[in-house]
């Protein structure tokens, strides 16, 4: 494989949420600890060179929050799909969105759920660096993100052909 193959799956799930009264669990917005992850996510990602060139993510309200408040910070305009497919679905489901990316997309970014999104880094992530896998394994965390690296199209992707080579929980400062 060439360098011209490699492709970066970044993974992050939502920031955390708020549990309103009377709001159903596709509208929950994210509660003020999440408001503070989520731009330190953002600017993780941006420091790290992890800006992606598409971005899926969940319809649900605390996703979209998450990606608008992790976009502010990237210094890039990133193209976004909102994919009601994200919500509340599985490591399979999750893998068959990916496995629709267009082949031009180097870096793609998934916004989405527990259990799925954990489940889904676990299913790739045939090798680690350090301790990545260990972490991950061990719990997913609001606004953690996996950086999974694999070579070849999206389509091919299989369970256990990933690189997990970085996981970080991002926190923004406490007032």
């Amino acid at each position: 494989m060439t360098s011209g193959d490699l492709r970066r799956l970044v993974v992050l799930r939502h920031a955390k949420s708020a549990w309103p009264d009377g709001v159903a669990d596709h509208e929950r917005p994210l509660a003020p600890r999440g408001r503070r992850d989520a731009p330190a996510a953002g600017r993780w990602l941006r420091e790290a060179g992890r800006v992606p060139d598409l971005v899926v993510c969940s319809t649900a309200g605390r996703t979209r929050q998450t990606w608008d408040l992790v976009s502010d910070e990237l210094d890039a305009t990133t193209p976004v799909t909102h994919d009601a497919r994200l919500y509340r679905a599985s490591a399979g489901e999750l893998l068959g969105v990916v496995r629709d990316v267009p082949a031009r997309v180097r870096t793609l970014m998934l916004v989405g759920h527990n259990p799925g999104v954990q489940d889904l880094v676990l299913m790739l992530a045939g090798e680690a660096d350090g301790y990545a896998l260990e972490q991950t394994r061990t719990k997913f965390p609001t606004s953690a993100i996996a950086v999974l690296c694999l070579h070849g199209p999206w389509p091919d992707l299989e369970p256990g052909a990933a690189r997990l080579t970085e996981m970080v929980v991002p926190r923004g400062a406490k007032p």
